[in-house]
């Protein structure tokens, strides 16, 4: 993918921040002509600069809120068939390879703890998958987001930490006790 220029930065930053943003409306808070922004979005969308929609889609919201990280030990020469075998179950929605301990790192969703044993059972099925170690996604800490490397290639400044700083406590290294 080539470069992209502080324009299209600027560009993709106004849509992270209101995706609903029509031509008109992203031109004039960019200062720039509906026909430049026009153009500019449809040279992104040329570079692959924009994700398929599917990915913004709630798997919360299709009845599966429970999301699960799956570490994945396997024979490293079946590994693309395991993989082909890993996509076809639909509760698989994403898959790394890795390096270190575990090959694949997966993303996996369920409708509640059975549900989950139940996938489990089904990745251990598969011919090739020597072990399996799951987590359990207790929350999301930080979503996924690209508008703070946008902000930095574009030269602008990094609004301040939403999460308030906690004053009420004590630092990390103070120790209890009498002193």
């Amino acid at each position: 993918m080539q470069p992209l220029d502080t324009t299209d930065l600027r560009l993709l930053l106004a849509l992270a921040e209101d995706s609903t943003r029509t031509a008109v409306a992203l031109a004039a808070v960019l200062g720039l002509s509906r026909n430049t922004v026009q153009a500019r979005l449809a040279g992104l969308e040329r570079k692959g600069a924009f994700l398929p929609f599917e990915r913004r889609i709630s798997t919360a919201a299709l009845g599966y809120p429970l999301m699960a990280f799956v570490h994945v030990h396997v024979h490293q020469p079946s590994l693309a068939r395991i993989t082909e075998d890993l996509a076809a179950l639909p509760e698989v929605v994403e898959a790394h390879g890795l390096t270190g301990d575990a090959d694949i790192l997966l993303r996996v969703v369920a409708a509640d703890a059975e549900d989950l044993f139940r996938i489990n059972k089904q990745i251990l099925a598969v011919d090739g998958v020597q072990r399996c170690d799951t987590n359990l996604a207790m929350g999301e800490l930080i979503p996924l987001r690209a508008a703070p490397l946008l902000r930095r290639g574009a030269g602008l400044p990094q609004p301040p930490s939403s999460t308030p700083e906690r004053r009420d406590q004590a630092p990390a290294t103070a120790k209890a006790g009498p002193a």
